[in-house]
């Protein structure tokens, strides 16, 4: 396996925000409440969701295990809490911003220097138990990527209702296709 080359990680991290943005661009309101399947998220759900763990998960772990303490262990979080924080709040609110967390986490990031010696530093995770520095990065870029592939899907699905007979040609709108939430 290569090793984690963070400059290349900080590169997808920055295009994440503008990618969101250009996905989301245009949609009528009823795009952004569509529920795909009972217990999925909507668009709105998964930006709130982003901005969320932007806030309180990627940065605060990072420091975590960069820290000296004699015990590095992560606070629980909450995936669902930023339905809670950011309710109401427009999409291009929203968008904003994550642009604007993902913006103070990079210049944080930056500010870090991590450097290569510094990725297989461990915390204690609450429920996996103890995970790496490289781990915890690879995992940052990883959600987002889901995030993103999450946000196509539930467009397909949106889109796709009104397909017809070319149902058959999209794996994601066909009902033997399992559900990923």
């Amino acid at each position: 396996m290569i090793p984690l080359d963070i400059a290349v990680l900080r590169r997808r991290l920055a295009v994440t925000p503008v990618t969101l943005s250009h996905l989301v661009a245009e949609l009528p309101d009823e795009a952004f409440v569509f529920r795909e399947a009972p217990g999925c998220w909507t668009l709105t759900e998964i930006l709130c969701h982003l901005n969320e763990g932007e806030r309180e998960n990627w940065i605060p772990r990072v420091r975590v295990i960069l820290s000296d303490a004699p015990e590095r262990r992560f606070t629980p979080f909450d995936r669902e809490a930023g339905a809670k924080r950011y309710a109401g709040w427009t999409v291009p609110a929203l968008l904003d911003e994550f642009a604007r967390l993902r913006r103070e986490s990079l210049d944080a990031l930056d500010a870090l220097d991590v450097r290569p010696e510094q990725l297989s530093r461990t915390a204690q995770h609450p429920q996996l138990g103890i995970v790496t520095l490289e781990q915890l990065l690879s995992t940052w870029v990883t959600h987002d990527h889901g995030h993103l592939a999450q946000i196509a899907r539930v467009l397909t699905r949106w889109s796709g209702q009104r397909v017809g007979p070319w149902r058959e040609f999209f794996s994601l709108l066909r009902s033997d296709t399992a559900e990923a939430r």
